[in-house]
């Protein structure tokens, strides 16, 4: 139940900061937060990382689903075999969120909304979904380099 919390929550905290920005952030384009260092900058995304891929929605639409569909049985397996591991679990939950949002994006959009923008690195604009993604995927990779008990 904890698994479902965790995913069911990214999603919807990823779906409310995207429809604000595009309620609050697509008419002025960009809010300077700390200037020069971080924004909030109002972008469509058509690809994927880093906007690899751009144009293929479709793909990515399809990609996506099948790897986050994948996950979701991955994860049913592992709370048998790994019941006890909260974090590893955990690290799944946060990935299969963060893509959803995305996907769910894909679906509604044709893109996905990016808004974080660290102007400073000039770093590539993302969105809550991505910042689930990466926490759970280094999570997820710490959790099988120190945990030697991890069943896979």
């Amino acid at each position: 139940m904890l698994y479902l919390t965790i995913i069911i929550t990214s999603v919807i905290l990823d779906r409310i900061s995207k429809v604000l920005a595009v309620k609050y952030l697509l008419p002025i384009k960009e809010i300077p937060l700390w200037e020069g260092v971080f924004h909030l900058t109002y972008c469509e995304n058509t690809g994927a990382a880093f906007s690899m891929f751009s144009d293929s929605t479709f793909a990515l639409t399809v990609f996506s689903t099948v790897i986050a569909l994948f996950l979701c049985i991955f994860l049913y397996r592992q709370t048998k075999l790994n019941s006890k591991k909260l974090w590893y679990l955990s690290s799944i939950s946060m990935i299969i969120g963060g893509a959803t949002g995305n996907i769910i994006d894909r679906i509604l959009y044709g893109y996905v909304v990016d808004y974080f923008d660290f102007t400073l690195i000039d770093f590539a604009i993302f969105n809550v979904a991505d910042c689930f993604i990466c926490v759970g995927a280094a999570l997820f990779c710490l959790n099988l380099i120190f945990d030697k008990e991890i069943i896979i």
